[in-house]
């Protein structure tokens, strides 16, 4: 006989409840109806799983329904609120979403001929919108034809992008704490590295550690059809092979199908060694890049590693003072021009990456972006990994930490300077 699971079952190290706070989904949830009505949107249908997390905690399987602000569904107006519509498991779900403290009703989905109405007899009104940018095309058109009875289903993907995109005080936490542990993966491979080992192995040895601590296995990310290793470790002239992602290093990857970051390539004596970690605390990602050598970096190298490191500091600078993304991407490409390396900048030509910065949060590929075409700023409460490199046909080298914006300009989460630049074996 199968015995039944408990809610007590569900916790973080040390018993920890690793659940969402419930006045960050409740204050998430307001906002967004807020957002809804400014845009003229009557409600909004949640479907994406890390969106079902940041909403009402938790990705079971479902549809989220959130009212606009001013009408007759939301709880102001007599009406039922926020509500999840679960498939499975409803009880995982409503003990996610904060058991009997949680801001939203969540219930068992009901029958999708009568989804429509239902939606209507709960006070439903205007149109209804969708996350066209992020769920499949079949699943959008179902629903856009189930909701016909409000029209035509607006998308509201970037509506809830831009909400993402400032972090609260909580979210900030979660991402300090993982730099905490993205520390203890840097020293993993620091004890770990030496001539002989393969890149392989030392990706080992940072993910034993960032699993332990709670690691969930994945790496949420937006592009289509964008796949990310957590560790990418490239050694010499590996660092110099592009791949399929869009990022200034290719590697070989393991085989084919994982055509990207590190493989069976062996550490040789005095070769660059570009170690790029993340880690994803409680959703959060942390974002950085230190250089390793067994033995000693050459002064061509030193010289190029001084040269992006004030490529770096051009970047957070600009954007520290409020500039737009655009003049940071601008400038940074300015002066590595300028330095001679506008050619070997985020890759080689003609496999080059466009950008220097990419925000994050729940996922890698957050925006706005270091990149033409993002005429704003970082806002503040924005957190962005900036991580200018310069990849040669014998090897790649850079920097990376995640940063967060805030009154004071741009404030480093993750290593900074706690690490130097360059560890040698």
């Amino acid at each position: 006989m199968m015995t039944t699971w408990s809610e007590a079952d569900i916790v973080g190290p040390e018993g920890e409840d690793w659940r969402v706070p419930v006045s960050e989904l409740e204050s998430r949830l307001t906002l967004l109806s807020s957002l809804l009505a400014e845009a003229g949107i009557g409600g909004a249908i949640i479907q994406h799983p890390v969106d079902l997390y940041y909403y009402a905690g938790g990705r079971q399987n479902g549809s989220l329904f959130v009212p606009a602000k001013g009408t007759a569904a939301t709880c102001e107006l007599g009406g039922d609120g926020p509500t999840f519509f679960v498939r499975r498991s409803l009880r995982r779900a409503i003990f996610e979403a904060g058991g009997d403290d949680a801001p939203l009703n969540v219930c068992s989905f009901p029958s999708m001929q009568g989804f429509a109405q239902h939606l209507k007899d709960m006070g439903a009104q205007g149109s209804i919108g969708l996350q066209q940018g992020e769920v499949p095309a079949s699943l959008y058109m179902f629903f856009n034809e189930k909701l016909s009875l409000f029209g035509q289903c607006p998308d509201i993907t970037e509506l809830v992008h831009g909400q993402r995109e400032i972090k609260s005080a909580w979210e900030i936490e979660m991402l300090e704490a993982g730099a905490v542990i993205q520390l203890k993966m840097f020293d993993a491979v620091a004890e770990a590295g030496a001539e002989g080992v393969t890149e392989l192995e030392l990706v080992a040895a940072a993910e034993a550690v960032s699993r332990a601590e709670g690691y969930g296995g994945s790496v949420q990310m937006r592009r289509f059809p964008m796949q990310c290793d957590r560790g990418v470790i490239i050694a010499g002239r590996a660092g110099g092979i592009p791949s399929f992602f869009d990022s200034a290093l290719g590697g070989v990857g393991a085989h084919p199908l994982s055509s990207m970051g590190s493989s069976f390539n062996k550490i040789k004596a005095n070769e660059t060694v570009l170690v790029d970690l993340l880690h994803i605390h409680r959703g959060y990602v942390v974002d950085a890049t230190r250089m390793f050598v067994a033995g000693h970096l050459d002064e061509k190298w030193n010289s190029r590693l001084e040269d992006i490191l004030a490529v770096k500091d051009t970047v957070v600078d600009v954007l520290g003072s409020g500039e737009t993304c655009q003049q940071a991407w601008r400038q940074g490409l300015a002066l590595a021009d300028e330095l001679g390396h506008k050619d070997h900048l985020m890759g080689m030509n003609p496999d080059q990456s466009k950008f220097l910065g990419h925000s994050v949060g729940l996922q890698l590929d957050e925006t706005p972006v270091v990149a033409e075409g993002f005429d704003r700023p970082l806002p503040i409460g924005g957190t962005m990994a900036i991580e200018p490199k310069l990849v040669y046909s014998d090897g790649s080298i850079g920097s990376e930490d995640t940063w967060v914006r805030d009154e004071d300009g741009m404030r480093p989460l993750t290593a900074d300077r706690a690490i130097p630049w360059v560890t040698e074996w």
